[in-house]
């Protein structure tokens, strides 16, 4: 068999398990173990050693669980809700501003958090019930919450671009300060999004009524006061790490450290809630860590018979397409796989293949990442197979159809695609921090 017909049947295998139901690292895995075997014979066991060896070297690994832990902990002891209450109290006087205050909330889980479920978990059980209960239009409130929470996987401390940062062999800190001012530009799109079209049409966004309104100071006090923990979380997490104080590992142990003493301090942190964030945390970080291992070793076959050299030629020397061209259409085809595939997924799917190839193109790696991560976004959000389509449909009340989850999203998607053409189009938007911070 030649080489390209080697990776195609490899390709294929995958696809079809992963159809099948397989879970992503054993559909991968296997397909990595088998290739190896049979094109390498038993020495091929050295491959899968090395990639756990490579991958146990790896110190920023270790921010993934903190990360998560940090999330489940702030979200199983409600410190998010409160955050939420801060936010309904302070712009329910303005139009769409639940709406406005809802994509704030997913901002600072996000800041948080760093997964998309965690942000769609929170805006479906609270923001979701309250703005229908105060007459808000259920179409646009839904792509409300899933917009807001998609940004889980570009605002720092993101755990797709840490998956990114270890297949790509970059940085995670200048990943993460690259999807910074990306992340944050996004959200700012989707409240002026919000702002003008609740100004045009008010009653898809009310304004609370006057006696919800009308509560005293000290209590818009005490609910500022109680939002501004998870402000304080995240500064000491992202502020210290920024002006070089601490570490990427050491700022991840400060914001879990921080959650739960803030989580003691309000006296909700049992045993129980305790108990269950440490099995969530310890099953998300393990089928992570499945992945990035039968990644590296699916990478470690592909370089072997060349497929990312043949995929160059292809592109380059038999198409004679452009650099940009070439880029296009690989984001393309996230779209498309976007449509079947969750993030990490696609990224061990292909990132044997892109990566060297963008480098091979001249472009950078650490915007690249970020191209993939909104590309990702986008993904999430397309039917028929959109991930967060059918997180919505599993959360939201029983009057949100799914034709309504739907008709959501389109408006949001077309402003991420915005998003996603400005970043290209001007790459300091993802490049001027990581490169500020670390001097270059």
């Amino acid at each position: 068999m030649s080489h390209e017909l080697i990776a195609i049947t490899m390709f294929a295998t995958m696809l079809v398990m992963l159809l099948m139901g397989q879970r992503v690292f054993a559909a991968i895995g296997f397909v990595a173990a088998s290739a190896a075997l049979l094109l390498y014979g038993e020495g091929a066991i050295e491959m899968p050693f090395n990639a756990a060896f490579k991958l146990f070297n790896w110190f920023p690994l270790l921010t993934l669980p903190l990360f998560i832990y940090m999330g489940y902990i702030l979200s199983e002891t409600r410190i998010a809700e409160d955050l939420y209450k801060m936010f309904h109290v302070w712009f329910g006087n303005i139009k769409g501003g639940l709406a406005i205050g809802t994509i704030g909330l997913m901002v600072v889980i996000s800041a948080m958090n760093g997964l998309s479920v965690a942000g769609m978990a929170i805006g479906a059980s609270i923001a979701l019930p309250e703005m229908l209960r105060r007459g808000y239009d259920k179409v646009m409130i839904t792509g409300v919450v899933q917009a807001g929470s998609s940004l889980g996987i570009l605002v720092p401390p993101s755990v797709v671009l840490v998956l990114y940062g270890m297949i790509a062999r970059q940085p995670v800190g200048q990943l993460w300060l690259a999807g910074a001012i990306p992340g944050l530009m996004m959200a700012a799109l989707f409240i002026i999004y919000i702002a003008i079209r609740c100004r045009a049409q008010p009653h898809l966004g009310p304004t609370l009524s006057r006696e919800e309104l009308d509560i005293p100071m000290a209590e818009k006090l005490r609910l500022l006061r109680a939002g501004i923990i998870p402000f304080l979380i995240f500064f000491f997490m992202t502020g210290l790490f920024v002006m070089g104080i601490t570490s990427l590992v050491e700022s991840s142990a400060v914001g879990a450290t921080s959650a739960t003493l803030a989580a003691i301090a309000k006296r909700r942190l049992t045993f129980q809630i305790f108990h269950q964030t440490v099995r969530k945390t310890l099953g998300i970080s393990c089928m992570f860590l499945w992945i990035i291992l039968a990644a590296l070793a699916f990478g470690a076959i592909f370089d072997g018979i060349g497929a990312a050299r043949a995929i160059e030629s292809l592109f380059i020397t038999r198409w004679n397409l452009s650099p940009w061209e070439v880029l296009i259409m690989m984001q393309l085809s996230y779209l498309l796989m976007g449509m079947f595939l969750d993030d990490t997924a696609m990224l061990v799917i292909v990132a044997p293949l892109y990566v060297p190839l963008v480098k091979v193109l001249g472009f950078d790696l650490i915007w690249y990442g970020v191209l993939y991560t909104i590309t990702c976004q986008i993904a999430y959000m397309t039917p028929p197979f959109g991930y967060n389509l059918f997180l919505m449909r599993a959360m939201a009340p029983k009057e949100i159809t799914l034709i309504d989850i739907y008709r959501s999203i389109i408006p949001f998607v077309l402003v991420m695609t915005l998003a996603l053409a400005l970043v290209m189009a001007f790459p300091q938007l993802a490049l001027w921090l990581p490169d500020y911070v670390y001097g270059k």
